[in-house]
């Protein structure tokens, strides 16, 4: 049982890794005459594959989309609540990062948590779920199936299910990483799972102090 759940993180991890790699050719250059960020994460600033906006129901029902965190840094994550590890551990370094970052710069940052399994995950549970780990972190849920289908196609996120010994003990292997937009509201850096709280500290505080492109 427990090699199995290692071998499906090392396959949503691998698949994380294998994406990050290709979008290294996509990247977009700097003007020139300007500086970029040293972001820690891979930096996406400029990259047209992915969607620049969502429009998903919080676990309260209201319809959530990225104007409504404007002047915030927005931590975009897909997981689900049953994960055995790639999810608790990035809600937990990004609950530790903005404990670190001190309260007035936290208020300034935004988690959402974008569950690819709604079926299992009800408002109810998701949104104790998150909370659990940082009472400012929101829990977005798909309404139906397609508009899952529609915001994973957007951001080009991975998520399967992987059947279980019965019929709710199944898990999901998902893209292991995170989308962060910076308070302007652009999409700024991928960031895979894994990395520790640093790399978090290091680029919410780069983000939070310059908006420049």
């Amino acid at each position: 049982m427990v090699s199995s759940t290692l071998a499906r993180a090392a396959r949503a991890t691998l698949v994380a890794f294998a994406f990050a790699g290709a979008l290294g050719g996509a990247l977009v250059l700097q003007g020139c005459g300007q500086q970029p960020p040293s972001f820690s994460n891979l930096d996406i600033t400029g990259n047209t594959q992915f969607g620049k906006d969502f429009a998903l129901p919080d676990t309260s029902g209201k319809t959530r989309t990225l104007a409504d965190f404007k002047g915030k840094v927005v931590v975009l994550f897909f997981g689900y609540t049953h994960c055995p590890d790639v999810c608790p551990t990035t809600m937990a370094e990004l609950s530790q990062a903005l404990e670190q970052l001190g309260p007035d710069a936290a208020r300034r940052v935004q988690v959402l948590f974008v569950t690819v399994d709604p079926d299992r995950d009800t408002a109810q549970i998701l949104g104790q779920y998150v909370t659990a780990f940082n009472p400012t972190f929101i829990g977005l849920r798909p309404a139906n199936e397609a508009q899952l289908k529609q915001v994973a196609k957007d951001f080009r996120v991975y998520y399967a299910k992987v059947p279980g010994n019965s019929p709710n003990s199944y898990t999901m292997d998902h893209t292991a990483a995170s989308y962060v937009f910076d308070t302007t509201g652009k999409l700024r850096l991928f960031a895979r799972d894994g990395q520790g709280v640093t790399p978090w500290l290091h680029d919410l505080k780069i983000l939070l102090g310059s908006n420049s492109d």
